[in-house]
């Protein structure tokens, strides 16, 4: 314990490092830390010889990471990055009541936004700070509580809840759908096909379950389901889209099915955390809320 406090500096010799290994400039660290130029360049000599390793290389006026220093800068960066996070939770809920939540955007937007206010009605004092991943990340490495994944249940170290399944169906605009006037599954190939890049066999998989051989024909990717679905309201496309998701797109006919052909996902949601986090109360409440609005779907 006494050589980790050793080496351990203090924050303002890590603020000042940080901020001269991102401006490449002791003058440009000291105007954004509103210190002088001297007291910036005695924070990082301190800790330099503190770690007894040279962080930058001194040509003249200017400074230069060294290999140790770019190394050092990524981490002590992440690090400074956690405390502030840490620090700005805890002011916005002195309680502690904070939870850190992944979410996939189309997911968080449609569906579990407008049921938010009922479980913070319910939960008063708890705070819920949402981020957005579209794919796997490390829990060691972000400041994050939990996450909503989409996949198969593979998310590795990590701890995982079914939330609900999923069916999808093609959809297009009246207009598209009226001008094609599509009978059979083969049909579609004759249009643009819309698709999200996290799922790039996505049609593949839709044919091949309507018995339709060649896969499909040309196929336009993006990076979310709610671009994925604008596109195909504007006349695009076909997208194939989760029924759960588009309700209201359907229900006001901005959105029709092109054909009433649904397929389930072989994956399914999941909400999805670290070990560690398990007995952090907001996580409990927050989990036990989930599975009791998703029971149905399951």
């Amino acid at each position: 314990m006494h050589t980790a406090r050793r080496l351990l500096p203090s924050t303002a010799q890590l603020a000042a490092f940080e901020a001269a290994s991102r401006a490449g400039s002791i003058t440009l660290a000291a105007k954004e830390l509103n210190l002088t130029q001297s007291a910036v360049s005695r924070q990082i000599k301190t800790l330099e010889e503190q770690l007894e390793v040279e962080l930058f290389a001194r040509e003249r006026q200017t400074i230069r990471l060294t290999s140790a220093g770019e190394a050092y800068a990524r981490e002590i960066r992440e690090a400074l990055r956690k405390i502030s996070a840490a620090s700005f939770n805890l002011r916005a809920n002195p309680r502690g009541g904070t939870l850190n939540l992944a979410i996939l955007p189309t997911f968080g937007t449609c569906w579990l936004a407008p049921r938010l206010p009922k479980f913070l009605a319910h939960n008063p004092g708890i705070t819920i700070n949402l981020a957005t991943r579209l794919t796997y990340f490390d829990f060691r490495r972000e400041a994050l509580d939990a996450a909503i994944h989409f996949g198969p249940r593979d998310w590795p170290g990590a701890e995982m809840a079914l939330l609900r399944s999923e069916e999808v169906i093609p959809a297009c605009s009246f207009e598209l759908k009226n001008q094609y006037g599509f009978r059979t599954a083969a049909d579609l190939k004759k249009v643009l096909l819309l698709s999200i890049s996290t799922r790039p066999n996505a049609w593949d998989l839709w044919f091949s379950a309507q018995t339709v051989a060649g896969g499909p024909g040309q196929t336009m990717y993006f990076d979310q389901f709610a671009t994925v679905a604008q596109a195909a309201m504007v006349g695009v496309g076909v997208a194939l889209l989760p029924t759960f998701l588009i309700q209201d797109e359907l229900a006001n006919g901005k959105l029709v099915r092109a054909l009433n052909l649904p397929m389930e996902s072989a994956e399914r949601y999941y909400l999805v955390w670290p070990s560690e986090r398990s007995t952090h109360p907001p996580l409990i409440m927050f989990r036990d809320w989930l599975l009791a609005e998703t029971a149905a779907d399951r």
